[in-house]
């Protein structure tokens, strides 16, 4: 008999432990299902930029990032119905922070170069862009072989790197400084710390417009170039939502609107 009760108390706590196992499994399944549908719902793309880089994404006055590229991001989110985070980064780290999914994309000025190609996945292009010689509006620097035994300018790990180290002058030029930002590398040129600076003409552009008469250009330019937005090699799915999104922003006039906002006129390319 004592046996029996014995036998009969094991299985009614086997039967109680079964019973709470279930009902923590459909718990934990509940909650798992209920955190993908808020996933679904709040889908957020957090695009990394270089808040220093005018006019494609940078700080205002009121240090709130803005920017054509700011703009062109936000309306792409909104027509594929997420949202979007700009996250500022260390822009020599770009396609790190992107490969350990720390962003989802790389979009501030983003040149397409073949090395660029082997690390991320591109979109079509959207904006085309020169690299460029900027000096002193007073500087007697006027043309490419000007720069011989002056000391240059530019901003680390950029596009304007490779532009320059393409070009015969890169062996004749006294020294070359890395800067963080563009911003840094013009003040230095003010400064008189160097000869001139290696820069985007969007970017110089803008400067040269908030700063008259400081800045002139060398008659000659150094590469052209074109902008696109990166993305995560084997992200094509991520891709094929954006893609489309940008080709509706140029048929319906939300991309033209952009640029005309920020450059006075329409340059995206279609």
């Amino acid at each position: 008999m004592k046996r029996f009760t014995m036998m009969l108390m094991i299985v009614v706590s086997l039967f109680v432990i079964l019973i709470g196992c279930s009902s923590g499994a459909s718990d934990s399944k509940s909650e798992a299902g209920s955190d993908t549908e808020k996933t679904k719902e709040k889908e957020t793309l957090i695009v990394g930029i270089d808040d220093a880089f005018a006019p494609m994404g940078f700080r205002d006055e009121k240090n709130e990032i803005v920017g054509f590229d700011i703009d062109m991001a936000k309306a792409a989110a909104e027509k594929m119905g997420v949202e979007v985070k700009i996250q500022p980064i260390d822009w020599k780290t770009k396609e790190n922070e992107l490969n350990s999914g720390r962003i989802d994309l790389i979009w501030n000025g983003y040149t397409i170069t073949d090395e660029r190609k082997e690390k991320v996945l591109f979109t079509k292009p959207y904006l085309k862009n020169s690299q460029v010689v900027v000096t002193l509006a007073d500087s007697n620097l006027s043309k490419l072989d000007d720069l011989a035994g002056k000391k240059i300018g530019i901003q680390a790990l950029s596009s304007a790197v490779d532009a320059l180290n393409a070009n015969p002058i890169k062996d004749k030029i006294d020294s070359t400084t890395e800067y963080d930002t563009n911003v840094l590398a013009l003040t230095d040129l003010k400064a008189g710390r160097t000869d001139a600076v290696v820069i985007d003409e969007v970017v110089i552009n803008y400067y040269m417009t908030k700063e008259k008469g400081t800045f002139k250009l060398l008659d000659e330019s150094l590469a052209p170039e074109e902008y696109a937005v990166g993305v995560k090699k084997g992200n094509q799915e991520l891709l094929d939502k954006l893609q489309p999104a940008l080709d509706e922003m140029n048929e319906d006039g939300t991309a033209a609107d952009i640029s005309t906002k920020w450059f006075g006129e329409d340059k995206v390319l279609k």
